[in-house]
């Protein structure tokens, strides 16, 4: 088994402990030809391994905050917001909602589907991208093992005046 394989199996195990805990059914997996047309829709290919979470795990409603974004949710959502007035980036999509204007995106053009904050909180444009994580792999893992900045349980949790790195590209991929 892969390092891939393995990571998909530590979400799906954690994702069902965490629906039966909470009593609720997580939305079915889509078929390979619903990313598919997603993709078409968007332009870009989604990264393999968001991808196989869609597919495999479930259509959203599964991971950190308010779970992720369902893809009808986060094509529709990529769609608005690249006419927004914030200059959203080519090929950067919302995986999750974390609460206040804030998504947790992928770059699908990043080999490592790097993963962005987008906070407007700021004001600023330029200042409303970060980055969250140097791979979609490494951002799961924080989210599975509890030590992620969003995590409750985690030990940076809200005493943490998070500080994360300015996503340099932004300039470049508006």
């Amino acid at each position: 088994m892969n390092e891939t394989e393995q990571l998909l199996e530590q979400v799906a195990d954690h994702v069902r402990n965490s629906a039966r805990g909470q009593g609720r059914p997580l939305p079915a997996p889509l078929g390979a030809g619903e990313t598919t047309r997603a993709e078409g829709i968007l332009g870009f290919v989604l990264p393999p391994l968001l991808a196989e979470l869609y597919t495999r795990i479930g259509d959203g409603g599964f991971g950190p905050e308010q779970g992720f974004l369902s893809l009808r949710q986060a094509v529709t959502t990529y769609g608005a917001q690249r006419v927004s007035g914030w200059r959203w980036p080519e090929a950067v999509l919302p995986i999750a909602d974390f609460g206040c204007a804030m998504y947790a995106c992928v770059d699908c053009r990043s080999e490592t589907a790097q993963v962005l904050l987008f906070d407007p909180n700021t004001g600023e444009p330029d200042l409303a991208w970060s980055i969250d994580g140097p791979s979609l792999a490494d951002w799961l893992r924080g989210w599975l093992d509890g030590t992620a900045w969003f995590c409750e349980e985690s030990e940076l949790g809200e005493e943490l005046d998070l500080e994360l790195r300015p996503w340099a590209e932004f300039s470049s991929r508006i």
